[in-house]
């Protein structure tokens, strides 16, 4: 049996984290570049004795900043808390929290940075009055959070639209549903504008990543806004076994147990996969697969 052909999105994993790295360097460069630019064009039109290195200075080290320090809090700050469209009201005081918290590293780092670059030029660098410039970066910065977070969201939206996001299938408006609605025996997959629905039973492991779980069906994994107790609960018991806190998987793929030294074990999979089982859970993954004799190994 020939293996499915790649789908976008497999193709695009190999090269998905320096995709993100060049995208936040290109955005953050050009804009500071643009501001230095346009900083050195006004003070020499205008007369000023600000040296041209120094708007130079001052693009460079917010830019610094936000590219090593704000950003990679963002996007683990909205991947632990992610945001609802429709509980906005309800965590828009969480993100205000957030953003003065950003703000304050931001200028903090970037003024530490400014300091050090006007004494290296054997100058002395002047914030001036902190309360009221701090006020002025949080009004910038709070703009740059709100879209920060957005080009965030909106960027794993896509993905997962593009991976292909999984939804239970809901109870109809009238009559009895056509399935069991607490284990239902498929799941409806959206992807690409399109639905159809995959067997419960073609699901052969689940991994939980933040606020969802991913389904690993023939190749392709479709992610579910679930924790992994929700999921665990809608899928029969007899078929999938917790064998971490992060994984489950269905005992008519598992192939072998391989026992480690520290008590775990790795579960080989008939597709070649390889999952962790932690030995907390070796117990109930042993009792699972009473019931399935073909299985080697542990």
């Amino acid at each position: 049996m020939s293996n499915p052909a790649p789908t976008a999105y497999q193709r695009f994993l190999p090269w998905k984290r320096w995709f993100e790295i060049g995208l936040w360097l290109a955005l953050i460069g050009v804009n500071a570049i643009g501001n230095s630019i346009t900083h050195i064009m006004e003070f020499r039109r205008g007369g000023s004795t600000v040296q041209d290195w120094e708007p130079v200075v001052w693009e460079i080290s917010s830019a610094m900043v936000w590219l090593l320090v704000v950003i990679p809090g963002l996007v683990w700050f909205t991947r632990r808390f992610p945001f609802h469209w429709d509980k906005w009201r309800s965590q828009i005081g969480l993100h205000l929290l957030a953003s003065v918290v950003v703000s304050l590293v931001h200028v903090g780092g970037m003024v530490g940075l400014r300091m050090l670059a006007y004494r290296w030029h054997g100058g002395e660098y002047t914030f001036g009055p902190w309360p009221r410039e701090l006020l002025y970066e949080y009004v910038k910065d709070v703009r740059a959070y709100a879209m920060i977070v957005l080009a965030i969201e909106v960027y794993r939206l896509l993905l997962r639209r593009l991976q292909g996001e999984v939804q239970l299938l809901a109870a109809p408006d009238e009559g009895p549903p056509l399935e069991r609605i607490e284990r239902p025996e498929r799941f409806l997959v959206r992807k690409l504008g399109r639905d159809f629905l995959v067997a419960t039973s073609d699901i052969e492991w689940a991994q939980a990543s933040g606020n969802y779980v991913n389904l690993h069906v023939r190749g392709h994994d479709y992610p579910l806004r679930s924790t992994m107790a929700g999921i665990e609960s809608k899928l029969d018991p007899e078929r999938f076994v917790r064998i971490h806190r992060s994984y489950l998987v269905n005992l008519d793929q598992v192939a072998s147990i391989e026992p480690l030294d520290s008590g775990d074990a790795s579960i080989h999979l008939k597709d070649g996969a390889l999952l962790p089982c932690s030995r907390s859970y070796r117990t109930t993954l042993r009792a699972g697969l009473g019931e399935y004799p073909n299985t080697q190994g542990g």
